[in-house]
């Protein structure tokens, strides 16, 4: 053979195409999805097959797991043991199934999620209704194809005497098709099947007054009829699982929650740790314990609470945040015609009833043929016992078997499965009473051949039958309801106070970034003495909030952070404090520029925010109402180049002022700046030179007893009135409020709003902190250049001032 020959030149996506459409082909057919018709994938029709046919019946003893693997992986399921033993434990879990497939002896795994002990400890046999899959399965109901190997046949579906698909449900994962069918109720089931058989155009909703709704093995509370409905008549639907709880007392004021049923595909160790981490994480103060009682005689969690705590706010915060409620989603997809098929409950039912019709059907050809070939028989025996001495003497007349079975045909005109009948007869068989019992065979089988050929020429008597053999499974294997039905799904409604114990704490916030809670009690035994800071740090927020508040802090990248007050560190008074970069990064050199307090979200308020561009900037207070605050958010679209220099809570109309590097100064309402998205860049608040930059934002509230401080980087402090600044409109210059000199000129390196009493310090880039109080400056006007206060050649330039009412005056 040529090189040519061996080998193929094929582009590389037309190969990775084709071999993956005959992959996903497979998995779709062949594996992960169930059949319409029986509901059973191929793993696990093949073990049910395999244990049925070597004899492993509920009627007989239990036999090893690993024995039956064996048999599964060697005649009809090449793959790896841990997957055919993996479904055949699946098969008899009782929290999985609502009816087991296979029985099992020893450890077969948990709801908690434990794994069976290996196949070598375990045995198993089919369950009794596993049997009533396979009834009739000799009797030519089914297609078989020859296995792997062409060594023996296997079925390519079970007879399945009842609707397994949705009994059991299914669930699988293939290419591009998923399965999600739960699980139901066998009687509602059944008598949905014969609804549907009485009357083919049932509607759904008719239907759903015998078959509620899905009925899980681990029952719980299902809502939302709405949801099952829907997925009844499309196929895709969703709906709620609610664990089955009540809340009881205990002593001493205490109460506590018991769950008592959980829901469908839960982890039930998972779910407690969850809870008890929530314990432990302090999300939920009002948990004492949370201790997991299940033993042989059921399901039990104990949640126990906390003095004068509300059960059922506890409750309804855990019903949100752990698998205590579940959604379930519908999305009955299954083989129907060797397709993958989105069904709706006729259409299940339907393909069901057709499939019954077709063994049923079989199964009365199969016996009708047998009973045919047994009248037969019968006939030519009846006929030789009354000529029975004639017989004896040809067979005694004959040389041989094969000799005697031809005379009997040459004179007796018998056939050759009679004659080899009368030649295997019996001795004992030739007296006078066996003519009796043969006579009774015979009307016995005419009489079924008569009502066999009734079954098969009649879709009515056909159905008759079906419906016989239904009624007698539900009588035998039916059980009562596990799953409670509500209509409507119950709103979750999370009491804030009861996961947040009200409490009165100081918050503090630094420039540099430290942030911490502290509880009055630590904060009065410091008799008020200053908190522990770096030299060059100094306090943004300092204040009495409560636990259930909320803090926001803004950076100079223009983001902002969300923290509730009750998740911020509780540190000592006099302690550092923790970084806010440990608790949500930043970026490279981000700092915090402001911190604001709120109590709720919902007043009517808004953020104002500037960048030294001179932007500004008015968004809603609602919009920065986060869920999850892991990170940082955008509250200013802010450029490169730029940096967000100020934000302010404002309720109300008021007058902004606005101040720049080189001493402009621009007051205007802010009924000119619009509210606008949280993203937005802002539009321009101030008109800034080429060189100049915007360095303090203030908002005038009311002018009584307020005045205008400025600072610059020689020193200088001067005190003005508001009146200086009368208001403009945006985007103006703004008036000069500093003295031009020709060198060494004032610039602004901060100005605020004062009262007569407020004391400000200015910090110098030399580490000197000098305090003044504010009404110790005498009034100027616009041009003067205050007065100095720091000494730039001693203590150098001030580099930044800000607001200390503990600070120690010389």
């Amino acid at each position: 053979m040529t090189s040519s020959e061996r080998f193929q030149d094929l582009p590389l996506e037309e190969v990775i195409g084709d071999r993956f459409g005959r992959y996903s082909k497979y998995i779709i057919q062949d594996r992960a999805l169930p059949d319409a018709r029986d509901g059973l994938k191929p793993v696990q029709r093949r073990i049910m097959y395999a244990m049925f046919h070597e004899g492993n019946t509920h009627e007989k003893a239990f036999r090893k797991s690993a024995k039956t693997v064996g048999n599964v992986i060697g005649n009809y399921h090449p793959h790896g043991d841990t997957s055919v033993y993996e479904a055949m434990v699946r098969m008899s879990q009782d929290w999985k199934l609502r009816h087991m497939m296979v029985e099992m002896h020893g450890n077969n795994g948990s709801v908690d999620g434990d794994s069976a002990a290996a196949m070598r400890y375990t045995e198993a046999r089919l369950s009794a209704i596993a049997g009533e899959m396979m009834r009739d399965i000799g009797k030519n109901t089914v297609d078989f194809v020859p296995n792997f190997d062409d060594t023996e046949p296997e079925p390519t579906v079970l007879p399945s005497r009842f609707p397994n698909l949705l009994v059991n449900g299914s669930t699988g994962i293939s290419a591009g098709y998923a399965t999600d069918i739960p699980p139901h109720a066998l009687h509602e089931v059944l008598d949905a099947v014969l609804m549907r058989m009485d009357n083919p155009d049932v509607t759904v909703d008719e239907l759903m007054t015998v078959i509620k709704g899905p009925d899980f093995p681990t029952g719980a509370i299902i809502q939302g009829t709405d949801g099952i409905k829907t997925a009844y008549k499309t196929g895709k639907g969703r709906f709620i699982i609610r664990a089955k709880t009540e809340i009881g007392p205990l002593k001493g004021g205490k109460s506590q929650i018991v769950v008592t049923e959980i829901p469908y595909d839960v982890n039930k160790a998972n779910m407690v740790k969850k809870m008890d981490e929530l314990r432990l994480d302090r999300k939920l103060d009002g948990i004492a314990d949370v201790r997991d009682e299940s033993d042989r005689t059921g399901l039990r969690i104990v949640i126990e609470l906390k003095k004068d705590i509300d059960g059922n706010a506890i409750l309804q915060f855990l019903l949100k945040n752990t698998d205590l409620q579940v959604t379930y989603n519908f999305n009955m997809i299954a083989i129907s015609g060797r397709r993958p098929t989105l069904m709706s409950l006729p259409m299940l039912l339907d393909a069901y009833i057709s499939h019954q019709k077709e063994v049923v059907t079989r199964r009365s050809q199969y016996d009708i043929t047998k009973a045919k070939d047994r009248l037969h028989i019968v006939e030519g025996l009846m006929k030789a016992l009354s000529i029975l001495d004639e017989v004896i003497k040809t067979i005694r007349g004959s040389k041989d078997k094969r000799d005697a079975k031809n005379n009997l045909i040459t004179a007796f005109d018998f056939s050759e499965v009679q004659a080899e009948a009368i030649v295997s007869l019996q001795l004992y068989r030739l007296t006078n009473t066996d003519i009796t019992e043969l006579q009774q065979e015979d009307a016995e089988l005419r009489k079924l051949i008569e009502k066999l050929d009734a079954i098969l020429k009649s879709d009515k008597k056909l159905s008759s039958v079906i419906k016989s053999e239904l009624i007698n499974i539900r009588k035998q294997f039916a059980e009562p309801r596990r799953s409670v039905i509500m209509e409507k799904i119950e709103e979750i409604k999370v009491d804030l106070d009861i996961l947040v114990p009200s409490e009165e704490v100081i918050v503090s916030v630094t420039k540099d970034g430290y942030v911490k809670r502290t509880s009055i009690r630590s904060h009065s035994a410091s008799n008020g003495a200053g908190q522990e800071m770096k030299e060059s740090d100094y306090s943004l927020l300092e204040t009495q909030m409560n636990t259930q508040h909320h803090l926001l802090l803004f950076t100079s990248a223009g983001n902002y952070i969300y923290q509730p007050i009750h998740e911020l560190p509780e540190i000592r008074w006099k302690d550092l404090g923790q970084h806010i970069s440990s608790i949500v990064p930043l970026e490279q050199n981000e700092s915090i520029i402001a911190a604001i307090g709120l109590e709720s979200f919902d007043e009517e308020a808004f953020i104002l925010t500037v960048s030294a561009n001179g932007l500004v900037k008015q968004s809603k207070l609602a919009d920065f109402k986060v869920q999850r605050y892991s990170r940082t958010f955008k509250a200013m679209g802010i450029k490169k180049g730029d940096r967000m220099v100020d934000a302010r809570l404002v309720k109300g109309q008021h007058d902004i002022l606005l101040f720049t590097h080189q001493a402009y100064a621009l007051r205007f309402p802010l009924t000119d700046l619009s509210v606008t998205g949280i993203r937005t860049a802002g539009v321009k608040g101030i008109n800034l030179k080429d060189d100049d930059y915007l360095v303090a934002m203030e908002i005038v509230q009311n002018d009584a007893g307020t005045s205008i401080l400025i600072a610059t980087q020689r020193g200088a402090v001067k005190r003005m009135g508001l009146k200086e600044l009368e208001p403009a409109s945006r985007a103006q210059r703004g008036v000069v409020v500093l003295k031009e000199l020709k060198s060494n000129a004032h610039r602004i390196i901060g100005a605020m709003l004062v009262k007569n009493d407020e004391i400000v310090v200015l910090a110098t880039d030399k580490g000197s902190k000098l305090p003044i109080v504010a009404g110790s400056l005498r009034m100027v006007d616009r041009y003067s250049n205050g007065s100095a206060i720091a000494d730039d050649k001693k203590d150098g330039n001030v580099t930044y001032i800000y607001k200390d009412p503990k600070a120690e005056l010389e």
